[in-house]
């Protein structure tokens, strides 16, 4: 079973982060949600955690409270709301950059979606 991180336990990982990111990293600019571009090496990742706390009550609200939204690069990261607390948490084996992943189920399609975990975005509302 995966490990459950809570919003400061992911700030500490996404601090790991080096800079300048590796090539793979470094081609694919995933500040707001995107889907995976075929492009990006998946394999250079690995899932390290989860923001899906087990038995948890779904909750689809977002967290928006300066008028972002999923889209905007400078949106909050909350990891209690949608789709954060949908995601699991990978880590680049090279240069340590986080994401997080979440797999969207529309009516006609499946969507796996990326975000760079960017530590001074995530906010702690506990």
């Amino acid at each position: 079973m995966a490990k459950v991180f809570n919003a400061p336990e992911l700030k500490t990982l996404a601090t790991e982060q080096q800079s300048p990111q590796c090539s793979n990293c470094a081609n694919h600019n995933f500040s707001c949600w995107e889907t995976i571009l075929s492009t990006f090496d998946r394999d250079a990742i690995q899932m390290v955690g989860t923001l899906q706390v087990p038995n948890a009550e779904d909750n689809w609200d977002e967290y928006h409270p300066d008028g972002t939204d999923q889209w905007s690069p400078n949106a909050p990261i909350a990891v209690k709301f949608h789709p954060y607390n949908s995601s699991d948490i990978y880590q680049c084996q090279t240069c340590r950059t986080v994401y997080l992943r979440y797999t969207e189920y529309g009516g006609y399609y499946v969507d796996e979606r990326i975000r760079v975990v960017k530590p001074e975005l995530i906010v702690n509302l506990d």
